[in-house]
């Protein structure tokens, strides 16, 4: 009888709440409506009001741990907020627009094909015989992680490619030196975005670049040069770059949910948290039977192709992934590591298994709709800059950022929107644009990096096979250890340079 009822405990753990979830997306749309038709019909005189779906989705999900479930409660509630009695006819319109938007096709063809390069990989001994070339080197649980991180800078072309293939590939050996999810996610998060805005030669670096020459702050291919001048103020980014060796040796301590889930694994618990199996990139398979001795060029092979593919093609992943996959085809079909039908039933695996993680982003960048037309982020910088100084600005503009993107995880959305507003107030109060513009970049970083919803964390979580909430808190207090770090660093410099 007691086993019937923790099977029946498990089971509810396991679907969560039905009730609550019925009773708070309920309730959610109707407070959303009801103060729709009592606010100003304009969201740009909501004020302080329109960060009422942010607050909301934040409580809910530390409420709940319901990643999904917290999204989409929340975008109703926002919607409601925003049009009304249409709240479910406009999450649905959000959705299709989402879906429809070249950059949420490109998110799929990108993340769903490395999700296949991944599975292909592991299915030839790709993946094998780099665990295997990596454990000759790595002697213990620093060691590999150490490892984890200088692959991660190597691997600086994309944080996506980062997260994805560091993530994956180093997973089986950090799990025979018996390390925990968590930390493998933390170093590898921590060298993905922040490397990406420290060399001049990334997607991000091209797309801020593109971003600056479009609002016509620098003439025409003169971005990437600003852009470089920025670098030394995305500090947020060298301080989480710096922080990371720190915590894998051992000088930094395990701290919070970390260390709770070290002290899991040093008691001879699973490496992974619960749930984890869910977002995982290989369906929570770790061990895969081969037909020949791995060989590390089928390792090697892919990486190559799609990192210098990717930099041919102006920085352009998604030539990569595909070149890498049809690398793959015409090396791994002639050695007979797998037939024609197992290769294209990788491929679909591999898709498959990126479905939960490119499902959460397309919900998030559906809030990200909602607090676009609530005007959540032009009201904080805007907020800012009516107060701000030559002196304040850098750390004012990085803090009420960094807010806005750990709430919202929009990134690269955050930058189409705050740049045409930073660089001008910049200009305005006298404050050094490389300045303000690296404070703003820091504050996409941070974003990227501690967001529990962000495309970051996501892909991370997936590669490292850890449940994407335990993931963000376990990282949360060193993000904000770099986050302080680069705060002062702002207020000094903000001074200093005024």
């Amino acid at each position: 009888m007691s086993d019937n009822i923790d099977n029946s405990k498990k089971l509810v753990d396991d679907i969560g709440n039905p009730t609550r979830a019925v009773i708070a997306a309920v309730v959610s749309v109707a407070v959303g409506m009801g103060l729709h038709y009592v606010l100003p019909a304009d969201p740009a005189d909501w004020g302080p009001i329109t960060l009422l779906p942010a607050a909301f989705l934040l409580a809910y999900v530390f409420a709940t741990k319901r990643m999904g479930e917290a999204i989409i409660i929340t975008c109703l509630f926002g919607y409601g907020m925003y049009v009304g009695k249409g709240a479910l006819l406009a999450f649905g319109d959000g959705m299709l627009e989402v879906m429809m938007d070249e950059d949420s096709v490109w998110l799929l063809i990108v993340c769903g094909t490395m999700g296949s390069v991944v599975c292909i990989m592991d299915k030839a001994g790709g993946a094998r015989a780099f665990g295997n070339w990596a454990a000759k080197r790595a002697k213990g649980r620093k060691s590999a992680l150490i490892w984890s991180y200088i692959l991660g800078i190597l691997i600086f072309i994309d944080d996506y490619m980062n997260s994805l293939t560091i993530g994956s590939c180093m997973r089986p050996l950090t799990d025979k030196y018996r390390v925990s999810r968590e930390m493998l996610s933390y170093v590898v998060d921590s060298t993905a975005a922040p490397m990406c805005v420290l060399v001049p030669v990334t997607t991000w670096a091209a797309f801020l670049a593109s971003n600056l020459e479009s609002n016509e702050f620098v003439a025409q291919g003169e971005g990437l040069a600003f852009f470089t001048t920025t670098i030394p103020y995305n500090i947020y980014a060298w301080a989480a770059m710096i922080l990371v060796p720190l915590v894998c040796i051992g000088v930094i301590k395990p701290i919070g949910r970390m260390k709770k889930a070290e002290d899991r694994v040093a008691a001879g618990g699973e490496l992974w948290p619960p749930g984890s199996e869910k977002i995982d990139i290989r369906g929570g398979k770790n061990e895969i039977e081969l037909r020949k001795e791995p060989r590390m060029i089928n390792f090697i092979g892919p990486i190559a192709v799609m990192i210098i593919v990717t930099m041919i093609y102006d920085i352009e992943l998604m030539y990569g992934v595909i070149a890498a996959v049809a690398y793959q085809f015409v090396t791994y079909l002639p050695q007979k590591v797998m037939s024609a039908e197992e290769f294209f039933d990788e491929l679909i695996e591999g898709l498959k298994n990126m479905l939960l993680p490119i499902l959460f982003m397309f919900l998030m960048y559906n809030f990200g709709i909602v607090l676009e037309g609530i005007h959540f982020t032009a009201y904080v910088i805007e907020a800012v800059a009516n107060i701000a100084t030559p002196a304040s600005l850098p750390i004012m503009i990085f803090v009420a950022l960094a807010i806005t993107e750990f709430i919202s995880g929009s990134n690269w959305g955050m930058y189409i929107i705050a740049t045409p507003i930073v660089y001008p107030v910049a200009i305005q109060v006298g404050c050094d644009p490389s300045l303000a513009i690296g404070a703003m970049i820091s504050a996409g970083v941070f974003g990227s990096h501690i967001c529990f919803y962000s495309d970051a964390t996501l892909l991370t979580s997936a590669a490292c096979g850890c449940n994407n909430y335990d993931h963000a808190m376990s990282q949360l207090p060193y993000g904000i250890i770099a986050a302080i770090v680069a705060a002062l660093a702002y207020l000094v410099l903000g001074f200093a340079m005024a």
